[in-house]
């Protein structure tokens, strides 16, 4: 057990299906309650959708695992209800230091411009983000959570999927619409559907050591090339919260895994580290050890009939770059109001194998960029440690071997631009920057009837259409009854006004406003400029003046009713 954290006992009640035989029919099955599986279940309650979420365990992650959410994982979670806690309890940070041997070559800041409300990275161990994310799941009327249920078998009939279900008590039979599965890198359902992954396996190991230490080293990641204190090897140094430390010690593929993880070998090297940083002899306690081998891989299609595969059992990619529970949180976040048109009939099925095209052009990007950081972490012959030693010896003093150095390119959100879900810029409609259709959401500063607040806590969950004006006080009544009226197809979208003067119209279409143009900046926007966005915060489309029947069809596209 771990000394800076106390494991909670979920409750454990008899289901009683298997008193009364009867078999549970409900719309949607999410099985694993990791991150990405509380993070479905979470955003499905966001459209109303009933979730029965199973669990085979009866606590959060074993050790800390998962450590860093980046800004778009946090914009995520701040919709599921848990980002304030999970960046309050957590290490914020934005930069990023690389060594080699003993000077630092390369830097980098994840957020170089102000005004941004999340941070780049916040670093928490992920059994407190699983202990929040089951907190507000079962606050959630329409999330059932059924610890200790261990789904053993799946069988697709029709349009309908079975499942087996194993607990103490006996077996009980579910029935359901739809089944998730965040059941993990080994997934247990992809298995019994007899469906694989395809990648590579490379042949290195890495130690993970968290350790309970007083010290005062910054909130930055800190990563090192044959660093003094570990010659001809590569370590990672995180800081995360209870006074914790992450160290990662690359082991080369012939260690053994088990004699890896012993104290006696593990202590020296700690040691060795830390006295090598500022020659201090700190005193530590170890907190929780681990081995794992880097994994890039996944599988051909995430939707297959009723079953729609997220986050580790989709798709692996290795921990350098913190690519893992970030994607599958963006995984989720795509689905979520894909399936919910889908199971209210507002949408056909194709709209689910967007899920699968948008979110596997999101994990082949994650599985190249994992790959050519393990391979640069990792040189696999002479010629390849040479190569890449001369680039980290000229990344002090020279730009163009910077852009070189891979120590673990940090996950970003993808940009969408080849969707099939997007509209096209109109001919004519110039625009710069960067929020083209399929880009993700920038954030901005902006104020709601004179209060402080934030551009992406006023958007997502369903489509927006977001005015951009000079002073909303004065738009014309046919400009307004637009915006009043935008439905397609029974699929609502809401009218939201960016204006840069306070001001408001009459009727209830709300506004917010932009003194300092922050918003008007990042989205290119003069006035007249409307962005069609989508309930995952994504661009679908963007004109330089409103024309309804555009915007229709451009919803029309995204939700696949061309």
């Amino acid at each position: 057990m771990l000394t800076t954290y106390t494991y909670p006992k979920f409750e454990y009640l008899t289901p009683p299906e298997i008193a009364s035989g009867q078999t549970l029919k409900v719309p949607v099955v999410v099985v694993g309650a990791g991150p990405v599986g509380l993070g479905a279940a979470l955003d499905l309650q966001l459209h109303d959708v009933p979730v029965l979420l199973l669990d085979e365990d009866d606590t959060v992650s074993v050790g800390s695992r998962g450590v860093c959410y980046a800004k778009r994982a946090l914009e995520i979670l701040d919709r599921y209800g848990v980002g304030d806690a999970v960046c309050d309890k957590g290490v914020s940070w934005n930069v990023g230091r690389t060594f080699f041997r003993e000077q630092e070559v390369y830097n980098f800041n994840l957020v170089p411009e102000a005004d941004h409300h999340r941070p780049g990275m916040v670093n928490l161990q992920q059994y407190y983000l699983e202990e929040y994310l089951v907190t507000r799941a079962a606050s959630r009327p329409k999330i059932e959570l059924r610890w200790k249920n261990k789904v053993v078998a799946v069988a697709q009939t029709g349009k309908t999927m079975t499942l087996k279900v194993e607990t103490e008590d006996g077996c009980y039979t579910v029935e359901t619409d739809w089944l998730i599965a965040a059941d993990g890198a080994r997934s247990p359902i992809r298995h019994q559907l007899g469906l694989d992954v395809e990648g590579k396996i490379f042949m290195d190991r890495f130690l993970i050591a968290d350790v309970v230490m007083k010290a005062e080293f910054p909130s930055e990641r800190w990563f090192w090339f044959d660093p003094p204190f570990y010659p001809g090897q590569s370590v990672l140094l995180h800081r995360q919260t209870d006074s914790v430390y992450r160290i990662d010690f690359q082991l080369g593929w012939d260690a053994d895994p088990e004699q890896a993880k012993k104290p006696e070998y593990v202590l020296p090297r700690i040691k060795a580290m830390l006295s090598g940083l500022d020659g201090k002899d700190r005193e530590f306690e170890l907190e929780w050890v681990s081995v794992y081998t880097f994994r890039c891989r996944r599988m051909d299609s995430f939707n297959h009939g009723h079953v729609l595969f997220v986050g580790d059992a989709a798709h692996q990619v290795s921990p350098f770059g913190a690519r893992g529970a970030n994607s599958g949180l963006q995984d989720v976040d795509n689905l979520g109001w894909k399936l919910k048109l889908v199971m209210d009939g507002k949408a056909p099925a194709a709209l689910l194998d967007s899920y699968s095209e948008e979110r596997i052009f999101a994990a082949d990007e994650n599985l190249v960029n994992s790959t050519r950081s393990t391979d640069f972490i990792t040189p696999k012959s002479t010629a390849s440690k040479t190569f890449r030693n001369a680039v980290l010896g000229l990344a002090k003093d020279h730009a163009f071997a910077r852009a070189l150095v891979n120590s673990g390119r940090l996950s970003v959100p993808a940009f969408l631009t080849t969707s099939s879900l997007n509209t096209p810029d109109q001919a004519g409609d110039a625009f710069v920057g960067r929020m083209l259709p399929g880009a993700p959401m920038d954030d901005a500063p902006l104020r709601d009837n004179g209060a402080d607040c934030w551009l992406l806590n006023k958007v997502g969950n369903s489509f927006i259409a977001l005015y951009f004006t000079e002073d909303a006080a004065v738009l014309p009544e046919p400009t307004l009854a637009s915006l009043a009226n935008l439905s397609c197809g029974g699929i609502a979208v809401q009218a939201l006004v960016i204006s840069a003067r306070p001001g408001r119209p009459s009727g209830d279409i709300p506004v917010l406003e932009d003194p300092r143009g922050v918003a008007a900046l990042r989205y290119d926007a003069k006035p007249g400029t409307v962005y069609l966005l989508r309930p995952d915060q994504h661009v679908a489309a963007r004109w330089r003046a409103l024309d309804a029947a555009k915007l229709k069809a451009a919803v029309a596209r995204a939700t696949c009713n061309m």
